[in-house]
């Protein structure tokens, strides 16, 4: 006969395993967070800091206006490291039948845009190692041309994403022509087709999912977008408006009105990109300025080594010649003309002796044997809110090279010359989850190993969270009661039996 404690033991476990099993039956009928992992790398390459700063000059366009089912899944491609790749990619397939294309990852703008066939100086081959593609619409079964009488292409009008003129017709294609910094740019019109991707559901079962949307064919490019070495087949735009991929998608009750993205830092690079909220602890918010073209936030101050550069707070005030832009598209950063010198003399100042600083080809550089974190100091970012945006001299430093046994090291951090604004970059970005939370106007990060695994919901806006890898508890009350209820009743039983 088995003695009266070991009874009360046995008789207590097998209480337990009954409410834990019903109540993990019970919360599965809920809403699951989605772990995904996915790790992708690309081959390495070089290329000059000037050329990097140049295609940045020509990303940036002049005048750019720039319930659900599950949470979709986009593979990542690419690296943050400017002497290898210096951008950040994905993969779409489109059409019927369908057809791959790799499409740069770009927050600074909207529209999803593919080279099509025919295309005059477009490229036909990536310095990436990709097989570029062409889509032809003629060749798509599901495939339609946008005219100038379509209510899609009058919405775009009002952004400046489409042209028509007076004299076309209502049965005229919807062009568009999108102009940059350094005289390059592409040109083309607006298609409708299928475009097929991953859908991960609540038992985190990737389901093949297919949807109708808007997106541009490019039958015309110039300047930097003709040459090879780093072509991908267009540009997947994550911006706000409403022909983007994410609000169309989210319009026809597809994926939620958020997307997230943790982009490696590493050589190899790579990372996670989801439309739905990765919900992952030490997640900070700042809310977007409204009403603007880009993902601007409002930079309150910057601090480097805890002392906050002496930077009049006017100088990151959001105008249309002032701001701070969240952008993927943009490979290094740049700060606010005014802003730019405190905050380079600042680390000039703050790094020991055993760094020699110099100047090459204009840009604040250091050589030391030392590693960069012993040497350099950490960079604070506050936005309103107080949400504070920790950087590691990774983050705004560049290796350029070795010298003996000891490092060179520059600033990568440019100057935005005779402008008010400034841009995070991907140097900024990487290796820290960014949540794109649009129903709510927000903008949340949190450092992060971009090669782990994360939990996504597939609702925006609700920080109810527990802990990394568990449930959201939103709608969850009576579950919480019930806990209670059985948990007294197991402390009263085990009290009776520890004492009879």
């Amino acid at each position: 006969m088995t003695p009266p404690r070991a009874v009360s033991a046995a008789f207590l476990a097998f209480l337990l395993v009954i409410f834990f099993s019903d109540t993990a039956a019970e919360m599965a009928g809920e809403d699951f967070p989605t772990t995904l992992r996915l790790e992708r790398a690309i081959p390495r390459r070089g290329v000059e800091i000037e050329h990097l700063k140049a295609r940045d000059l020509a990303r940036r366009k002049n005048g750019r206006r720039l319930s659900v089912a599950g949470v979709v899944d986009f593979p990542v491609d690419g690296s943050a490291n400017p002497f290898t790749v210096g951008l950040y990619f994905t993969r779409v397939k489109l059409g019927n039948p369908a057809k791959e294309f790799y499409v740069q990852i770009d927050t600074g703008s909207d529209i999803l845009w593919v080279t099509c066939s025919p295309c005059d100086g477009c490229p036909t081959s990536s310095g990436l190692n990709i097989r570029m593609e062409f889509f032809d619409p003629e060749k798509s079964s599901t495939a339609s041309k946008i005219t100038c009488g379509d209510d899609r292409c009058t919405s775009a009008l009002q952004t400046g994403e489409s042209i028509c003129t007076t004299s076309d017709s209502s049965s005229s294609l919807c062009d568009y022509t999108f102009q940059y910094g350094d005289g390059s740019g592409t040109s083309g019109f607006y298609v409708s087709d299928m475009l097929y991707f991953d859908t991960i559901t609540g038992d985190e079962q990737a389901v093949n999912s297919s949807a109708t949307i808007v997106f541009g064919c490019s039958n015309t490019q110039s300047g930097d977008l003709t040459k090879a070495d780093r072509a991908v087949d267009g540009i997947f735009g994550f911006g706000q408006h409403d022909l983007s991929v994410v609000s169309q998608l989210s319009s026809l009750g597809v994926s939620p009105k958020v997307f997230s993205h943790c982009l490696k830092g590493s050589d190899n690079g790579g990372g996670i990109l989801v439309l739905g909220e990765i919900a992952e602890p030490g997640i900070v918010y700042t809310p977007l300025v409204p009403s603007q073209p880009h993902y601007n936030l409002n930079l309150a101050s910057i601090a480097v080594n805890g002392q906050t550069l002496a930077i009049d707070s006017s100088v990151f005030a959001t105008s249309t010649t002032q701001g701070t832009i969240i952008d993927s598209g943009t490979t290094l950063a740049y700060l606010a003309d005014q802003a730019y010198d405190p905050f380079v003399n600042a680390i000039v100042s703050s790094v020991p002796k055993s760094a020699s600083p110099f100047i090459s080809k204009g840009n604040q550089c250091f050589v030391t044997s030392d590693s960069a974190d012993s040497v350099f100091p950490r960079v604070t970012l506050t936005f309103m809110g107080g949400a504070v945006m920790l950087l590691k001299p990774e983050d705004y430093l560049l290796q350029q090279g070795n010298v003996d046994n000891a490092i060179i090291w520059c600033i990568g951090w440019q100057k935005n010359q005779g402008q008010g604004i400034s841009i995070l970059g991907d140097l900024v970005l990487k290796d820290k989850i960014f949540v794109y939370d649009l129903a709510n106007q927000r903008i949340g990060w949190s450092d992060y190993d971009c090669s782990s695994s994360v939990n996504v919901t597939m609702s925006s806006g609700k920080n109810e969270y527990l802990n990394a890898g568990q449930l959201d508890v939103s709608g969850s009350s009576h579950t919480a009661s019930r806990f209670i209820f059985v948990l007294v009743h197991i402390v009263y039983i085990l009290t009776f039996l520890l004492h009879r």
